[in-house]
């Protein structure tokens, strides 16, 4: 009689892998795995570096932004310096001005509160530094004191002239007296002149280079 152990067939089939992993399949695996971390890798780099260029465009605008203020600011400063040189031209041109007419606004105070009653101008006329004044008075004093009082300012040199003096007969207001005088401006708030080297006397040193020489 054959005996058969199907338990010893059982046991061996129990002991065998149930599953096996071939090398073919490792080497893939493991190459998906690192094509995945590549990828990763590169899409976190990327990420990065649009955001380092996001802050950049960022960056740049605020600066083109300052930029833009800065230009504007200095065109601001750029036309108050324009400004402030037309305007100190205009000054010096002004003073300049005021120093040319310091004179005439001089003489036409001093004349005016030079003129007596009874007496009024009706020409002025300026030549260099003499001035041709004419007018007419109701008597010759009034005329007397009209040069007395040019004479005692500073603003005409001594004398003033009369140059021209005719009684008129007038129906309205009777005798009048057409006049002319000459008077000569100066300045006396104008520095003085330094006085000319005078001539060597002939009993000088000059004389006796002379006699010397003789």
């Amino acid at each position: 009689m054959i005996r058969v152990n199907l338990l010893a067939v059982e046991r061996e089939r129990s002991k065998k892998p149930l599953v096996a992993i071939s090398a073919a399949q490792r080497v893939t695996f493991g190459a998906s795995l690192l094509l995945l971390l590549t990828v990763l890798g590169i899409g976190w780099w990327f990420w990065s570096l649009r955001q380092q260029s996001l802050a950049l465009d960022r960056e740049i605008a605020k600066a083109e932004g300052e930029t833009q203020q800065l230009r504007s600011v200095l065109s601001q400063v750029q036309k108050f310096e324009t400004r402030k040189a037309q305007l100190q031209q205009r000054v010096t041109l002004i003073e300049q001005l005021r120093r040319g007419q310091s004179g005439p606004v001089h003489v036409l105070d001093t004349v005016s509160r030079s003129l007596p009653e009874r007496l009024w101008l009706t020409d002025m006329k300026q030549t260099g530094a003499e001035f041709t004044i004419s007018g007419f008075s109701t008597s010759m004093t009034a005329l007397s004191d009209f040069v007395g009082n040019l004479e005692t300012t500073t603003w005409f040199k001594r004398p003033v002239e009369i140059i021209d003096s005719l009684v008129q007969d007038d129906p309205k207001t009777g005798e009048l007296v057409k006049f002319s005088i000459k008077a000569t401006f100066t300045d006396p708030n104008a520095p003085a002149t330094p006085p000319s080297l005078a001539a060597p006397k002939p009993g000088g040193r000059g004389g006796a280079a002379a006699k010397g020489g003789r």
